[in-house]
């Protein structure tokens, strides 16, 4: 059994360097130690656009001037995949193959005036065990099943991608957003069966991660006023299926799906039929995707259906609180398309384009008046234009231009903003 960091892998199948699968390895009597991991920073310059009228949409993921009216930002970020250092140990104890792996992810920069305040990540914490012949069961923190296919076969792991637009962020966002529902970091107790030639399904229970969920203006409004009001009364239940093939054309196809029950208590206010309300509603979500590789072109096409699942964060405005005090929940879709090519000079020259919708629920009308300054999403789109340029086996040079387009569904309430990013990224 070979447990190596999800997305230091998932890098090494992306780059067009020949990276190394596993990093530093060290025997330790019965175990085998590998430590492995990532450092990338980049610098990046964001054409921000003005807001009109001082309206913003809710859910947008493109960037806005500041309040001092400066719409150009700088910042010396990490990229989607975070700088990492895991520690992964294996060994094989009577007839079960048995691991360990414990990852940190510190920042490449932070805008406090010291410049050491950010905290650092801590993503992953999990045990392995299981047989080629029955399967492994995996316990712990580790990236979530839905969805996980969609970041790992994401061109910008390897560099920036969309959120580049604040200065000092621990990551920036890649495709979340425009495309995908991040699958986020969750406790899980999963099991994956043994690989049938080429075939293998993972089922996962998770951690009902608290917060996130519904509308938080809306919410708000009818006099919620804490987050953990907003809660999963369940544990989340995830999987996936995939199959993948190896030859001249090969490639691998997968779908996945979630389920979490979402509940709203202490509903009060002017929408309330009585104080202390309660409603439920069960969020879920599915995708699809394939991608296929046939000497040095490689294209990927993705896409994911939500029923109040929202969009970026699993869950985010996923439902509309009406006044009949009932939270009704909003579909939503996307995905993204992308090719790459590896030119003579080793260089991955990519395209991508990428869209997430987030429909209105059912007889939902926009709350506010044409005075409002907070406009409910319709869309974010994204389009990548990227080369990842292998220097040495190891470390890629990489050059990426993003642009991300957020539409309101009040007509004349869009914006968009352009990064250029310019950096590195080094595998061990």
């Amino acid at each position: 059994m070979n447990n190596k960091i999800k997305l230091a892998v998932a890098g090494a199948v992306l780059s067009a360097a020949s990276v190394a699968n596993a990093g530093i390895i060290i025997p330790a009597g019965d175990w085998t130690i590998d430590i492995n991991g990532n450092v990338n920073a980049f610098y990046n310059v964001t054409n921000a656009d003005k807001a009109k009228g001082g309206r913003s949409i809710q859910g947008g993921l493109a960037s806005l001037e500041d309040a001092d009216g400066e719409d150009t930002i700088h910042g010396i970020n990490t990229g989607l995949l975070p700088s990492w250092l895991g520690f992964t140990g294996t060994t094989r104890q009577n007839d079960v193959d048995v691991s360990f792996t414990i990852s940190f992810q510190p920042n490449a920069s932070d805008n406090a005036a010291a410049g050491d305040v950010k905290t650092p990540l801590n993503r992953q914490a999990f045990v392995t065990f299981g047989d080629k012949s029955w399967g492994t069961v995996k316990l712990g923190k580790d990236l979530g099943v839905f969805a996980g296919q969609a970041i790992l076969n994401d061109m910008t792991l390897l560099g920036v991608g969309g959120g580049a637009g604040v200065s000092g962020g621990s990551t920036t966002l890649g495709g979340i957003g425009t495309g995908y529902i991040y699958p986020a970091w969750k406790g899980q107790i999963a099991y994956t069966t043994p690989n049938m030639n080429g075939f293998q399904a993972t089922i996962a229970v998770t951690n009902p991660n608290q917060g996130g969920f519904g509308d938080a203006t809306a919410v708000s409004a009818a006099g919620v006023t804490s987050a953990t009001e907003l809660y999963q009364d369940r544990l989340g239940i995830e999987g996936q299926v995939m199959y993948s093939w190896t030859g001249d054309v090969a490639g691998k196809v997968w779908a996945s799906g979630a389920s979490y029950d979402v509940t709203t208590d202490a509903i009060a206010g002017s929408n309330a039929t009585s104080a202390g309300d309660i409603d439920s509603y069960t969020a879920t979500a599915w995708d699809i995707g394939a991608t296929i590789t046939t000497g040095n072109l490689g294209v990927t096409g993705y896409y994911y259906d939500g029923d109040g699942a929202g969009t970026t964060l699993f869950g985010n405005l996923g439902a509309d609180l009406q006044n009949t005090n009932k939270l009704k929940k909003r579909e939503s879709d996307g995905g993204y398309v992308q090719v790459t090519y590896v030119i003579p000079t080793g260089t991955k020259l990519g395209f991508a384009y990428g869209v997430s919708n987030l429909d209105k629920a059912s007889g939902e009308t926009e709350a506010a008046s044409s005075g409002s300054t907070a406009f409910l999403l319709d869309s974010n789109e994204r389009w990548t234009v990227g080369a990842y340029h292998p220097l040495t086996k190891h470390l890629n040079l990489v050059a990426e231009y993003n642009k991300i387009e957020s539409e309101a569904h009040r007509s004349s309430t869009d914006y968009d903003s352009d990064t250029f990013s310019i950096g590195a990224i080094l595998f061990f």
